[in-house]
């Protein structure tokens, strides 16, 4: 593995323990079949049940970057799941969600909202996509940067790029707030809400973030209209769905232009770059003690964003779920 993979956390107050992650690669949840749920849709890492007006949502331990499937990582849909559940009860006071139950650690039973065709990214520092964009000379989801920003710099103000709600396997495509409302994708006065909803739950996720001494970089939103409402929804500030940074080393690593210590899946595209893949052709092999690497890393950003203690156990997490729900 590379030096990126120094940028990986790896302590944690769990009583997990290395055999119990390695155990665990044997009952991670790669894929779902449950038919008696309803209709299925399978995401890149959630697959969705849509039973009436309930939707299933059932977070896997699928691993993606770059809009492709790459591996799997023990407890991974488990620490997303939770993250989203405790991000949902922090912001509960700024807008409505779509969350009614949480029958399982890795599973969410929402409301079937009409999903905007938008994904809203937020962002607080030049970084990731962005900052590959930035140095190839494109605009930012049509906005046009200034010249001399460096890597990882702050925004004087957060930026909102959204993005194409790509089908998949394809990739999803940054866009311009002005051609949304041109074309009409979502409308006007909706567009407007969104915005100021998707900056008030960013502006409320750095604040706690900074709280646990960390930085929130940038996220995805997901938005959707129930009975003529906007709510929130799909997830929240999760490490699948954000970028998160310490906040006491960024300003000293920034400053020798090195990479900040990083709490999301950040380290593991940085490797995937570093051995030639950007989402096209064959994916580099994920070996044991990489998937196990990540694991640790998954559960470590869980505590320190949440400051609570990850429960987990060796379990056959498909098996669990069917306990759960059927």
């Amino acid at each position: 593995m590379s030096d990126f993979c120094s940028l990986y956390q790896s302590h944690y107050r769990s009583t997990l323990t290395d055999a119990d992650l390695y155990a665990q690669l044997e009952n991670v949840l790669a894929r779902t079949s449950f038919d008696s749920l309803g209709s299925k849709y399978e995401g890149k890492v959630r697959d969705s049940y849509l039973s009436d007006s309930v939707r299933y949502l059932l977070t896997t331990d699928r691993l993606s970057c770059f809009d492709v499937v790459l591996t799997t990582i023990p407890f991974k849909g488990q620490v997303l799941n939770q993250l989203a559940i405790d991000w949902f009860a922090s912001v509960e006071d700024i807008m409505p969600n779509h969350l009614i139950d949480v029958p399982h650690p890795n599973v969410l039973v929402v409301k079937n909202v009409d999903i905007l065709p938008i994904e809203v990214v937020v962002r607080g520092y030049l970084t990731g996509s962005a900052w590959r964009d930035y140095q190839s000379g494109k605009a930012i989801s049509g906005i046009a940067l200034p010249a001399g920003l460096a890597r990882s710099q702050k925004f004087e103000t957060p930026l909102l790029t959204p993005s194409t709600k790509a089908e998949r396997g394809k990739h999803d495509e940054p866009i311009a707030e002005a051609e949304i409302i041109a074309r009409n994708i979502v409308d006007k006065k909706i567009w407007a809400e969104v915005r100021e909803k998707a900056l008030a739950l960013f502006a409320r996720g750095q604040e706690l973030a900074a709280e646990r001494g960390l930085l929130l970089v940038d996220t995805k939103y997901e938005f959707g209209i129930l009975n003529g409402t906007v709510v929130l929804a799909d997830e929240i500030h999760t490490l699948d769905s954000s970028r998160y940074w310490i906040a006491d080393t960024y300003a000293a690593r920034f400053s020798a232009g090195e990479l900040p210590s990083m709490l999301d899946k950040e380290p593991t595209r940085h490797w995937l770059l570093e051995n030639g893949y950007t989402g096209e052709g064959t994916p580099p092999a994920f070996t044991a003690e990489h998937r196990i690497r990540i694991a640790r890393h998954y559960i470590s950003s869980y505590e320190q964003i949440t400051d609570k203690v990850f429960v987990g156990s060796v379990q056959n997490v498909h098996a669990g779920i069917e306990s759960s729900l059927l």
